[in-house]
């Protein structure tokens, strides 16, 4: 039987061992959780979410909700388990994420092609390999992927979304609506402001503290 490797047990190192192992190919999934985490991973569950809980749109008059529409007709593992997680989100694909989370890492043991070995990959071993070790990879494999590529081509970009505290929103001013009319009426929390008010709140944002960057955030 065919063998192969893969590096990294995010959303697309699950996939990948996911789509291997329909194929009839065993996989050993590496993981390096929980002996090691990333600054922004907390969880030992693998395809932890860390930065939203949205994946974009659903529907099927865009190229990211129609590539969501092919992976589920591929037998996409991880579309499988957004959908059986989803929050509302109107048109868009949400999901509970611990929930989301712990599904696919169930799947996955479940699934006895796959071998999920939790240690840390430190070069890149011989055979098929797949390396998916996402924008946070730890030093060595990084190093090692640097080794294939060169280092220049090597760099991730990433942003965060603001958080706000429900307890902060005026419920006499703020109400719960749809976006574009999609959903079930309570997706999104909808703040209204006139131009005054909008103008002062873009001033707000543009002259508030900002967040201090870990070190892995910084460029180089």
């Amino acid at each position: 039987m065919m063998r192969a490797s893969v590096i990294g047990a995010g959303l697309a190192g699950c996939e990948a061992a996911w789509q291997l192992s329909r194929q009839g190919i065993e996989v050993d999934l590496y993981e390096m959780k929980p002996h090691r985490f990333s600054p922004a991973h907390r969880e030992n569950t693998l395809a932890e979410l860390v930065c939203s809980n949205s994946l974009r749109s659903n529907q099927l008059t865009n190229a990211v909700g129609l590539l969501k529409e092919e992976m589920r007709r591929f037998g996409s593992l991880i579309l499988s388990c957004a959908d059986e997680t989803s929050v509302d989100a109107g048109g868009a694909l949400a999901v509970d994420r611990k929930g989301f989370s712990e599904l696919v890492t169930k799947r996955i043991e479940e699934n006895k092609l796959i071998n999920l070995i939790r240690q840390e990959v430190k070069e890149i071993p011989e055979g098929d390999v797949i390396i998916a070790t996402g924008p946070l990879s730890s030093e060595a494999i990084s190093g090692e992927i640097s080794k294939l590529i060169g280092r220049e081509y090597l760099s991730f970009f990433d942003a965060s979304a603001p958080i706000v505290t429900l307890e902060s929103v005026d419920m006499g001013k703020a109400f719960y609506a749809s976006r574009y009319g999609k959903g079930s009426g309570t997706d999104y929390l909808n703040c209204p402001m006139n131009k005054e008010e909008y103008d002062a709140f873009v001033e707000a944002l543009l002259s508030a503290e900002t967040v201090q960057l870990h070190e892995f955030e910084r460029g180089n």
